[in-house]
């Protein structure tokens, strides 16, 4: 029988945000989303956790009626602050950090409203939101970018490897892709239904699958484990 469609709006239950503060999770619980934060050796699981809940939860909900697409860079914040020039008033300068951190429901909704806006949100590795609305410098050089994908992904793909950030995309066809040091890393389809049986994988070399439900995750297996001092 054909899967029923999830109500817009409603959170998985096995990727809801983890109820801490300090950025760390002593066990987390989205062991999926493990394999990709065990890719980068700063990475903190319950800081990207949180953040590929939201992208996950616009992805699903768009705004407005429409799906919409952003970006988010988390960690090396201040190198992607250097690479990068705002497009607007930044609506979150100023803010105290725990105003404006993923662990927020306020904050949430409110880096939900703002995603219709163009340009990145940049998240510092304790999970505030440093900036919003930015413009990444980009370039194609060194950055490993599957054909089909457009300019947001390059943005990514490019900081990603200039900065050593992590980049998660938020397309406009309700996938959402991680990237780290200029590659594709991982790939999550919050509706997998919307797909059916035609979804191919875009990542390099040998492919992970778990699958929770109408969420899949797909994780490189070939990508080195890659960090900076």
């Amino acid at each position: 029988m054909p899967r029923s469609r999830r109500a817009a709006g409603t959170p998985h239950p096995r990727v809801s945000p983890p109820r801490v503060h300090d950025g760390r999770s002593p066990q987390s619980i989205t062991p999926m989303f493990d394999k990709v934060c065990a890719r980068v050796p700063w990475c903190r699981p319950a800081v990207l956790n949180a953040l590929l809940d939201l992208a996950i939860e616009i992805a699903r909900e768009g705004r407005e009626g429409r799906r919409i697409g952003t970006l988010f860079t988390v960690g090396y914040a201040d190198a992607v602050l250097a690479r990068s020039r705002p497009l607007i008033l930044d609506p979150l300068a100023g803010h105290a950090p725990q105003a404006t951190s993923v662990f927020d429901g306020n904050a949430r909704g409110t880096v939900k409203e703002l995603a219709q806006l163009d340009g990145a949100f940049v998240i510092g590795d304790d999970g505030a939101v440093r900036a919003a609305c930015r413009y990444l410098d980009a370039s194609a050089q060194d950055v490993a970018l599957p054909l089909g994908l457009g300019s947001r992904h390059l943005a990514a793909a490019s900081i990603s490897k200039t900065t050593g950030a992590l980049a998660i995309v938020v397309s406009e066809s309700a996938i959402v892709r991680v990237f780290h040091d200029g590659a594709l890393i991982a790939e999550i389809i919050p509706e997998l239904w919307l797909f059916r049986h035609h979804f191919q994988p875009q990542l390099p070399g040998p492919v992970n699958e778990q699958r929770i439900d109408d969420l899949a995750i797909f994780t490189a297996e070939d990508v080195k484990r890659t960090g900076r001092e």
